[in-house]
């Protein structure tokens, strides 16, 4: 007897996978996934995205008003405020980015290694990082750019050793459930290292989450280093992030209120677009419906 086949489908191609990947988001995520890209460009690209004239700076008037040759105003030194919102994304993202990812990789890694180990591994570790935890945040990173300077390094370390603490709870939590699951024990019975089973068994199964959490740590960043150039110890002149262009002009508010407007609109369209991207995450929506 002839068997039947069934004729497959079109082999997948990147182009179907992203579609569909984009298919998960709403329009809410779309919207905040589209800002979130915008602000990545110019953080890679910066003022290479604007005409020549704007990329130059100064020879304008101090504090001009929003006009069809400065869509934004001007500073205090006269230069277009649109080139230095662009301008100072590639500190605000790309100072926020790395810390972030500095302080979610050696949180999760640390909680992966006490979830492993156990016992009094995870017990010194939990309690040294509460202890950073019961520290203010703000105060301590007060502290420490006071006292070593507010180099991009140095802001990068400050950021990351302040949310180390919270990315470890948060991977410790989920990390410690995974291990005690039935197909830990049985690796762990055959005979698989320590490393194999952080690796192998347990990252897998929390990489949703953290990655979630990943976003939630990049906001909290972003404000954190906002606020910190606001009060003059973030990045430096003649750099400036978007909280240093606050400060520059705040001065202006009443008369030429766009140079003030502008980089804390930038700070809110950023954390705004984070937040809606985290909460239309393809497939956490279904997750939620399926745990209640």
């Amino acid at each position: 007897m002839d068997s039947l086949t069934h004729p497959s489908g079109p082999p997948a191609t990147p182009r179907h996978a992203v579609r569909r990947w984009l298919s998960g988001f709403g329009i809410s995520g779309l919207i905040g996934l589209a800002v979130l890209l915008c602000w990545m460009l110019a953080a890679l690209a910066g003022p290479m995205l604007l005409p020549g004239p704007l990329q130059a700076g100064g020879g304008s008037d101090v504090f001009a008003p929003i006009s069809a040759q400065h869509w934004l105003g001007t500073d205090y030194l006269g230069r277009d405020m649109l080139a230095r919102v662009i301008d100072g994304a590639r500190y605000t993202v790309g100072v926020a980015l790395l810390a972030t990812l500095l302080a979610s990789g050696t949180g999760t890694a640390l909680a992966l290694f006490a979830a492993a180990m156990g016992g009094k591994v995870d017990t010194i570790l939990s309690r040294v990082l509460d202890t950073l935890t019961a520290i203010p945040s703000k105060m301590f990173a007060l502290i420490l750019v006071a006292g070593f300077g507010s180099s991009v390094a140095m802001l990068v370390a400050t950021a990351a050793v302040i949310y180390i603490p919270g990315a470890y709870r948060i991977a410790r939590s989920l990390a410690v459930n995974i291990n005690a699951l039935d197909y830990v024990t049985v690796a762990r019975t055959r005979g698989e290292g320590t490393l194999y089973i952080m690796l192998r068994e347990i990252l897998p199964n929390i990489v949703g989450p953290m990655l979630a959490d990943l976003g939630l740590r990049f906001v909290y960043v972003v404000l954190l280093l906002a606020g910190l150039s606001f009060l003059g110890l973030g990045i430096q002149p003649p750099a400036a992030d978007w909280g240093s262009l606050v400060r520059e002009n705040i001065g202006a508010l009443p008369d030429a209120g766009a140079s003030v407007i502008a980089p804390a609109l930038a700070i809110a369209s950023l954390t705004i677009a984070v937040n809606l991207v985290i909460d239309n995450l393809p497939g956490r929506a279904a997750r939620e419906r399926g745990g209640r």
